[in-house]
């Protein structure tokens, strides 16, 4: 990462054990997973969304259908990205979201307007029973009145600051890093975090 200044705030090492922690949280709050579907926000959420899928396989849970969902046609700053933004795929699982528990996955809670914007994409796919939200971190410095129900790491940083996951897939590494001085402007690619 080249910021002017960071600092790790999980490795790897701590974001598996979040990342078990989360699944077994998830496992209490569903009562078994047979209804159970993991969406996870494009970029970041979806690895972690298999990531925490793995979790509750291998934990003895069982087998958890994973969907993704790209929300930029959803978002209220649609206008200010940019004419051209990043689409990236939005795919539900075989098993559909009706009339099921679905667990929303993202990296970073911060405004909630990209959560807000996953529910209604979400809501557009189907009819689910129970939507959960699941994020590795919340950072505070909401703007809307969304709360996670599982969550991985909690800090109250400044909004100069930025909060970097990072996932093998994309950046070749696994880890939470915090930025100083990092805009919170949002990118063609990216929502605000």
């Amino acid at each position: 990462m080249t910021a002017v200044s960071s600092a790790v705030l999980m490795d790897g090492d701590a974001v598996e054990r979040a990342v078990a922690r989360m699944a077994e949280e998830i496992a209490q709050h569903v009562k078994g997973v047979e209804d159970l579907v993991l969406m996870g926000i494009q970029r970041r959420g979806v690895h972690l969304s298999d990531l925490i899928g793995r979790a509750l396989a291998a934990s003895g849970h069982g087998f958890v259908p994973t969907g993704t969902l790209d929300i930029t046609f959803y978002r209220d700053d649609l206008m200010k990205i940019g004419p051209r933004p990043e689409v990236r795929e939005t795919r539900v699982p075989p098993t559909g979201v009706d009339d099921r528990t679905v667990i929303l996955v993202d990296d970073v809670l911060y405004t909630g307007r990209t959560v807000c914007a996953a529910m209604k994409d979400l809501t557009d796919l189907g009819r689910p029973s129970r939507i959960l939200l699941c994020v590795l971190v919340d950072r505070g410095g909401r703007e809307l009145p969304v709360q996670a129900d599982v969550v991985g790491h909690s800090c109250e940083i400044s909004p100069a600051q930025r909060i970097d996951v990072l996932v093998p897939e994309v950046d070749g590494d696994l880890g939470v890093v915090l930025s100083a001085g990092a805009p919170n402007e949002p990118v063609a690619s990216r929502p605000p975090r």
